[in-house]
């Protein structure tokens, strides 16, 4: 780690659109980042992220044909697809509390089971709240590593869901492209005031 603060982190990350294509991080580099960005929470510690690695070059260069010929879909470092498993509520959710108190083991399941069942907006909201976690996890962890990054939704979702062979009760809910920059960010502009964007109490 480069030993910024998460403040310095948030105000130095960008969306960046160039990087080097000749350039990859180590399996020591990639072991930090993932297992950092995995410690973002999710309502009920059901992790439902499965997040796609996509270190082929044929499916990357497929994907960029369905992202508008962005390049950086095919020259970051790293191109990850965030997707999202809608029924991982129920998939054996005794997993996601394993090693706890009986008492809040007992708790628990049945709550899982009550806020999730028979609401599939529920289930759908969830995944997506979770996702925007982990991509500012993700993109703030590489950004300390010293990484620039680029979350994406410029894409045709259908047609990359097909390439990656999406299963039916999974969702994608944006692409994240990390790696060595080459190019400096634009300058930030057009940011609303506090006066307008933060609301006491009520509108």
């Amino acid at each position: 780690m480069s030993g910024l603060s998460v403040c310095q982190a948030i105000a130095a990350r960008r969306a960046v659109k160039g990087f080097d294509s000749s350039h990859e991080l180590s399996e020591e580099e990639k072991k930090q980042l993932f297992d950092h960005t995995f410690l973002a929470p999710t309502a009920f510690n059901i992790q439902h992220w499965r997040v796609v690695n996509v270190e082929d070059k044929e499916l990357r260069a497929k994907i960029r044909e369905q992202a508008w010929n962005q390049p950086q879909v095919t020259d970051a470092s790293l191109l990850l697809l965030l997707c999202m498993d809608i029924n991982a509520w129920k998939k054996k959710p005794e997993r996601y509390w394993e090693g706890v108190s009986q008492p809040v083991f007992d708790m628990i399941l049945p709550k899982i089971h009550a806020y999730y069942y028979g609401k599939p907006q529920v289930q759908r909201d969830e995944c997506f709240r979770s996702c925007g976690i982990l991509a500012m996890s993700l993109m703030l962890v590489a950004r300390d590593m010293g990484y620039e990054s680029c979350p994406m939704d410029g894409f045709d979702f259908e047609a990359v869901g097909k390439l990656i062979n999406l299963p039916q009760d999974y969702v994608i809910g944006m692409m994240v492209a990390i790696g060595k920059g080459t190019k400096e960010p634009h300058p930030r502009v057009g940011k609303l005031p506090l006066s307008e964007v933060l609301v006491k109490n009520h509108f």
